[in-house]
């Protein structure tokens, strides 16, 4: 509870390059349900700050003032006991100048009774100002543990990068308690590996035996369980089995899926999950009623002059 006693509020900083700066937007939508508003998402949602690849840390709101005079007097009646802390300016669009934050760090934390560490400190308080309201609470910065995943053992040319693969995760689950998911064309295992690595109940399949292998070999290099199995979409059993699906569709510069394949294999996809996060190269719009689907939410994704479409998809009695 905050200061008023009232539940909990969390500011989460939030950062992307440009040419993800749409499927930051989405993940966003599907973690909070709102866009990211001046560099930062608040939202009464507890998350890990680890979760989203564009999230830096998490900030629970305990004071929030208009003015830096109102926050620092209302910070003296903070008393941390015997603890160390260390307060960090967190930064959101860059408004407040880079002097006036470590002014601002200094005085809110000369301000607070406990013992501050600069170097090892047992808490970290987080200042931060959004929306015109400085914000004072517990900063819990994020592990970027997605990027030990871009040293994969068995990488692949046109596998997903992994930090869309850890959003388009999030996209398919924003939340995990007692979900289910599958990644029914997963090749050398991203998705399956971002996926896990939070926390997500997900299995992999793929036809190709190449690439289970790669998958196979990927997970245990992580020490991740093996939940990667041969298998083809369009054989896979289980009608409504998942609570959501990701499908990144496949996709080779020699050869071209054909229309009609495309769309059994969002029959099937759909058949397995009310809920699914399609990754595409291609416009695929008029296939997706033909296959039972509709859009929910939609981004793309640049890398230079290759674009991958990524949308949120279901069932047309679901929406």
């Amino acid at each position: 509870m905050n200061e008023a006693g009232l539940a909990p509020i969390y500011l989460y900083p939030v950062v992307c390059h440009e040419d993800e700066t749409e499927l930051c937007a989405m993940e966003m939508r599907a973690l909070f349900g709102q866009d990211p508003l001046a560099g930062c998402v608040r939202a009464a949602v507890a998350l890990p700050p680890s979760r989203s690849p564009f999230v830096r840390g998490r900030l629970r709101v305990m004071l929030e003032a208009a003015g830096l005079d109102d926050l620092a007097a209302s910070a003296a009646r903070v008393d941390l006991g015997d603890g160390t802390y260390k307060v960090v300016f967190v930064e959101t669009d860059g408004a407040v100048a880079y002097e006036e934050r470590l002014a601002a760090a200094r005085r809110i934390g000369g301000a607070i009774r406990g013992r501050a560490d600069m170097k090892r400190p047992e808490r970290l308080i987080g200042l931060a100002y959004a929306g015109g309201r400085w914000l004072l609470g517990d900063y819990e910065q994020a592990e970027a543990a997605w990027l030990t995943h871009n040293k994969k053992p068995h990488p692949y040319s046109t596998a997903l990068g992994t930090r869309v693969a850890r959003a388009v995760a999030n996209i398919a689950i924003p939340r995990i308690e007692g979900a289910k998911a599958i990644d029914p064309c997963c090749g050398i295992g991203t998705v399956v590996i971002e996926a896990l690595s939070m926390g997500i109940d997900i299995v992999g399949r793929d036809i190709n035996p190449l690439a289970v292998r790669g998958a196979r070999a990927n997970l245990a290099h992580y020490g991740m369980p093996d939940v990667v199995k041969l298998g083809d979409l369009l054989e896979t059993e289980g009608e409504g089995a998942y609570d959501a699906a990701v499908l990144d569709l496949p996709y080779n510069l020699c050869s071209v899926l054909l229309a009609e394949t495309r769309i059994a294999m969002l029959r099937a996809a759909v058949r397995l999950a009310p809920r699914v996060a399609i990754v595409t190269t291609e416009t695929i719009d008029e296939e997706l009623p033909l296959a039972g689907m509709a859009v929910m939410d939609r981004c793309v994704v640049r890398k230079g002059r290759f674009e991958r479409h990524v949308l949120l998809c279901g069932k047309y009695k679901n929406l």
